[in-house]
């Protein structure tokens, strides 16, 4: 089964949802065998990997992602953006973001197999 367009949008700003209100239920939008991309850090794989990032590992107390551009082809999600938050360490950081989502439909279930993300800073 293709992925719509719609679907694939909608699943990409789900995550930004989920993610922005720290809520684990993010761990759904990826596959089991997902993988995850970012500087800093070696490249996670897995829902235990990716658990392990969002409910600890990950260096920012709270913040939001605003989408400024979201362009979809096929199973592909490409996103600019700019995140403001603050990190664990009580600093509050701004940057602009892109990220670079591979979806794909398993058995009626469409998912994120893989995301790599960009930053114009290196404080998160």
């Amino acid at each position: 089964m293709s992925i719509s367009s719609e679907q694939a949008e909608a699943l990409v700003r789900r995550y930004y949802q989920l993610v922005d209100a720290q809520d684990l239920a993010l761990l759904e939008t990826f596959h089991q065998d997902a993988t995850y991309k970012r500087p800093g850090y070696p490249e996670f794989r897995g829902q235990d990997q990716l658990r392990e990032f969002y409910s600890g590992e990950r260096i920012i107390d709270s913040g939001s992602h605003t989408i400024g551009r979201l362009f979809v082809q096929d199973s592909y999600v490409a996103v600019e953006g700019r995140f403001s938050g603050t990190l664990k360490d009580g600093r509050t950081v701004e940057l602009a973001f892109s990220d670079f989502f591979d979806l794909q439909d398993r058995g009626g279930e469409v998912r994120i197999a893989a995301r790599r993300t960009y930053f114009d800073d290196q404080q998160v």
